[in-house]
């Protein structure tokens, strides 16, 4: 099995064709297709329409009701925790529409990572909840595991103005009960063996930050929303949202048009991820978010590796996940692949991982693991996930149509945010 080392120098070697180049992101240039080594729920994938025909086209997994007092749109983490939220609010009227199955869009591929601190009061708060609901409340109220997994998260502070960062994110998180501990260079090869200090100024330890199965998640979120009365059916696409004028000139929403009928409602929610933008335009509603490539590689087994806590170097740009007795590897690039041409067919799907764009994340691994240069790569993962510009998530009512709400754009991080109503 080839090295992650072996893997740079051939990312390196190999002539790359000019791609085009535009505000500092790179053109998508290969084709959706899954990806052999990843397991895939429901062992089925959507290369393209010859594999067989789709969950849709054998119809809705329920019927459809006349009415609902709110519909949510999409079937992933964001969803799910929507529903879960509304059902727990009293709301029995619910109804999630999901195109395909449950976590079939960007969901099912995600590396579940939950850091609970954030620059943000808000996103801090979330996170805790998120915490809370995933790793107690969930498996009390439906005896489902989400597969939590509580071994830490480690911020790497290779400057002094991360370190200083990291000791404003402590102090922030204090205010809302998340323990953290900035730790020494010394401190930190104590907790991590594997890991080279000799560049860190210090690192900020959380802990009780973990992982957490986003399909399990979303099974538990599913379970708990329908003992109160609410409803999932899927393989049940959107075509429309029907809008009406009051008398005073407002538009709200009236209906949602799916392939199979249209269930009257005068709210939605709007949590179709990299879909969502689709999803606003059928109700007239800009929904400022962009579809990339987002990868990691699934290393093979690291000696010493057990219950080492999650890391972010955000420097290097870098996360390393543990999965057992390995790594997942990826990060985030400044000049990453667009999804240009979303398609409403991809399902359990991955993309091509693409070797030149991803060299930067082993750099940055093998720098803070040196074990990694002579560790094989199990696996790769590269599937879409939704950004928007500033790096916040769209949340709230569209100002563009009363009773149309957003829950979208989390920058990859839907899966740790579970969504207090």
């Amino acid at each position: 099995m080839a090295s992650l080392s072996r893997a740079l120098r051939v990312a390196a070697a190999c002539p790359r064709p000019s791609r085009p180049r535009g505000l500092g992101l790179r053109a998508l240039t290969g084709q959706a297709g899954p990806t052999a080594e990843k397991s895939v729920p429901y062992q089925r994938t959507l290369k393209d329409d010859a594999q067989g025909p789709s969950a849709v086209a054998r119809g809705p997994s329920r019927p459809l009701p006349s009415t609902a007092d709110v519909v949510v749109i999409g079937g992933g983490s964001l969803g799910c925790q929507t529903l879960y939220h509304l059902a727990k609010l009293g709301v029995g009227g619910a109804v999630l529409l999901e195109r395909e199955r449950l976590t079939s869009g960007t969901t099912w591929h995600t590396a579940g990572l939950l850091w609970q601190l954030r620059p943000s009061d808000v996103e801090v708060e979330l996170l805790a909840h998120t915490r809370r609901v995933v790793s107690r409340d969930l498996e009390e109220e439906t005896g489902l595991n989400t597969g939590w997994i509580q071994n830490g998260g480690l911020f790497i502070a290779s400057n002094r103005q991360r370190l200083d960062e990291y000791k404003r994110l402590m102090s922030l998180g204090k205010a809302y009960g998340v323990e953290s501990h900035v730790l020494s260079p010394a401190e930190t090869k104590a907790l991590y063996p594997l890991m080279n200090v000799d560049d860190l100024y210090g690192t900020l330890f959380v802990p009780h930050d973990g992982t957490l199965d986003p399909a399990g998640t979303c099974t538990a979120l599913t379970r708990a929303a329908a003992a109160r009365g609410a409803q999932v059916i899927e393989n049940c696409p959107v075509t429309g949202i029907r809008v009406r004028t009051d008398d005073l000139g407002v538009r709200r929403v009236a209906a949602v048009e799916t392939e199979h009928g249209s269930i009257q409602t005068p709210c939605v929610v709007n949590c179709a991820g990299v879909w969502a933008g689709a999803v606003g335009r059928m109700a007239g509603v800009r929904v400022p978010l962009v579809a990339m490539h987002h990868a990691y590689v699934i290393t093979e087994r690291i000696e010493g590796i057990q219950n080492m806590p999650n890391v972010r170097d955000h420097d290097a740009s870098v996360y390393l996940r543990l999965q057992g007795d390995a790594l997942s590897v990826g990060g985030y690039e400044a000049n990453p692949i667009f999804w240009e041409e979303v398609s409403d067919k991809f399902a359990f799907g991955l993309f091509d991982l693409d070797w030149d764009v991803f060299t930067q994340h082993i750099e940055g691994a093998i720098n803070r693991v040196p074990v990694l240069e002579k560790t094989g790569v199990k696996s790769t993962v590269c599937g879409p996930e939704s950004f928007t510009p500033d790096h916040k998530p769209l949340m709230g009512e569209a100002p563009e149509l009363r009773g149309f709400f957003l829950g979208c754009g989390f920058n990859s991080a839907g899966a740790s945010s579970v969504l207090p109503v």
